[in-house]
């Protein structure tokens, strides 16, 4: 796999009498900066290559640049994913336009967890910063000798100790960092857990914002890097800035007319859906023993905005603010999300809202994902429950959870096992039906007999289960774009083939999900087209999502994996809901993948056809 990408030095001797800073403003381009920078740890270098337009305009930016350039950069084995893994790190064209939803960055590497491609995405300001330091994309390779930290601005780029930081959490590392460089820098750290080889270690910016799942951050830790320090004064280009300001304008009022992104995210956050999905029957409880959780109400949005709430924020010049600031033990922090108060709540059988703070807490200071350390440590209970782990956490016991998660960070006793994920742990007590996952990835609090499309979304996800990949709730529930029986596979493949490509574009943007909610893919083509300058329609943007899908599917055959791992825990296809409104259902995959393989122009074993690598311009990627 030869990599597209020109390192055009022609440059050189105009940069070396010029003022870098200034020359670097002067050529920048509109919503690309055209540029990526390189850098080796073992021998503390970097380098500044050329990326073209026509590359930008195939793959987008953020989640489709990262997985082309992984592609290229680290073609894939059968063998685990080692010292040769690349993190590679990209923003959006539209990342720091200002654009409602537009500030995030993704993170893709081989997941250690998984074995898959996987990309993780964020928002906040480190990947506007990366953009401001006048780079599409960073990618990193080789590890530092001693642990050490990279400082990026938009001058140049240093490989610096990280003497009196490594072995802190992550907030504290990160306000020594920031102390060291600036409060205007920004900063992605990994705690403990990376440090550790944690297997669910996650990469946690200055802001808050998560690149939780997969172990990337156990991918840093390996490197012997603890953190990524960006400082950057440059700004983003914007080609048509009349059109832009309109559709900027129009945003805000599509934004503010849907009920969803103006009331129930405002208000409540992403943990409004608990009480509605427990209702639903299918909010996940016990390890996925029971679809139902009876006093899910004490851990509700609407008992956090009665009991622990101060404010709400959001992600810079988003006007959702989907983000609650909340009483913890110590002090005001970020809420848990809906996802963290299903892992560590209803999933561990705990219906108390001031420890499924502090756990999410806890995850967030040591640096694991939540979603899957709630999801291993509940697998945990169960085997506890049946007799199978000795000393092991139990159904809910608080201060059980909590002490566990310490120990996974630190690997210390039965931590270490847990520190493996779910699909291993389980697997080393002879139980792996009892591990909740898919390809490896813990599956998050949806239970999918009673969402169909949700069910397949999760056997298809390319990087392991994953309810980002196709948001099948947004038409299974939520009616968009339209609304469908959440009980019937008719049409569901179809759907999430458009959900999953649609996404992959939106993600390849950096555009937040949430902004979906209220607009179309008119929207992003039009202000992709204002910021860029080149000419996009919604079925341009239809066709890189579906280009990215198919090139994470490909990267992923040629890692080993086959049809055989589009599968779901045998609980979910065999063992229909006891009780409540799912009572009855399983998940009828079988018949839903039949139809999804064919529409997506593969074969019966999952392989996309050479007629559909050609259509998508693929075949460079065919090892």
């Amino acid at each position: 796999m030869k990599a597209n990408i020109s390192a055009d030095y022609s440059n050189k001797e105009l940069m070396a009498d010029a003022d870098s800073y200034s020359y670097r403003r002067l050529m920048m381009t509109f919503g690309w900066n055209g540029k990526l920078l390189r850098v080796n740890l073992s021998n503390k270098t970097s380098t500044e290559e050329n990326i073209d337009i026509p590359f930008l305009k195939k793959w987008l930016g953020g989640r489709g640049l990262g997985m082309a350039l992984l592609a290229r950069e680290a073609p894939p084995s059968g063998r685990p994913p080692g010292k040769e893994n690349k993190l590679i790190f990209t923003a959006g064209p539209v990342t720091g336009t200002g654009a409602p939803g537009s500030g995030r960055f993704s993170l893709t590497s081989r997941s250690p967890l998984t074995g898959t491609a996987f990309d993780c995405n964020a928002g906040g300001m480190w990947g506007i910063m990366l953009k401001k330091c006048g780079y599409d994309a960073v990618i990193i390779e080789g590890s530092c000798q001693k642990p050490s930290y990279l400082l990026i601005s938009d001058t140049g780029c240093s490989v610096l100790e990280a003497d009196g930081i490594w072995g802190l959490d992550i907030p504290s590392a990160c306000s020594g960092l920031k102390k060291k460089h600036g409060e205007d820098a920004s900063v992605a750290a990994i705690g403990p857990a990376g440090e550790n080889g944690v297997l669910l270690a996650s990469v946690i910016t200055d802001d808050g914002r998560s690149l939780g799942r997969g172990g990337l951050g156990s991918v840093m830790g390996g490197k012997n890097l603890k953190a990524v320090v960006l400082k950057g004064r440059l700004k983003v280009g914007i080609a048509d800035r009349p059109g832009y300001n309109y559709f900027l304008s129009e945003t805000n009022k599509w934004i503010k007319a849907n009920p969803i992104t103006s009331q129930g995210l405002p208000e409540f956050g992403t943990p409004v859906l608990v009480n509605l999905f427990n209702e639903m029957g299918v909010l996940p409880a016990y390890n996925f023993q029971k679809s139902h959780f009876e006093t899910a109400y004490r851990i509700s949005g609407e008992a956090i905005a009665e009991t622990v709430a101060i404010k709400r924020t959001g992600c810079r010049g988003c006007p959702v603010h989907c983000t609650r600031v909340v009483r913890g033990r110590s002090g005001p922090e970020q809420g848990p999300e809906y996802e963290t108060i299903w892992s560590m709540g209803p999933q561990c059988g705990i219906d108390h809202l001031e420890t499924i703070i502090e756990a999410n807490s806890l995850c967030n200071r040591l640096g694991m994902d939540t979603i899957s350390t709630g999801v291993t440590i509940g697998c945990a209970m169960e085997l506890t429950a049946r007799g199978l782990l000795e000393g092991g956490p139990r159904f809910g016991d608080r201060e059980g959870l909590l002490d566990i998660i310490n120990k996974m960070a630190h690997r210390e006793g039965l931590g270490s096992l847990l520190a493996e994920g779910s699909m291993r742990m389980a697997a080393s007590h002879g139980q792996p039906d009892l591990a909740m996952q898919v390809k490896g990835l813990e599956i998050p609090a949806y239970d999918p007999r009673g969402l169909q499309g949700m069910g397949l979304a999760f056997a298809t996800s390319n990087r392991g289960a994953c309810h980002l990949r196709a948001y099948m709730v947004g038409t299974e529930v939520l009616g968009i774009p339209k609304r469908v029986d959440r009980f019937s596979t008719g049409g569901k493949a179809g759907l999430t083939i458009f959900s999953q490509n649609v996404n992959a574009a939106v993600d390849s943007l950096s555009f937040c999900r949430f902004i979906s909610l209220a607009v179309s893919e008119e929207y992003y083509a039009r202000i992709l087209t204002a910021v860029t300058g080149e000419q996009f329609q919604p079925q341009d943007l239809h066709l890189a999502g579906e280009r990215i899908w198919n090139l994470e599917r490909i990267y992923n055959l040629g890692c080993g994996f086959t049809a055989d791992d589009d599968r779901l825990p045998p609980r979910l296809t065999g063992e229909p809901v006891e009780s409540g409104p799912s009572r009855g259902h399983t998940v009828k995959l079988d018949e839903m993948l039949v139809e999804y393989y064919r529409f997506r122009g593969w074969d019966q074993k999952g392989v996309p056809t050479g007629r559909k690598i050609a259509q998508l311009g693929l075949e460079e990627f065919l090892c």
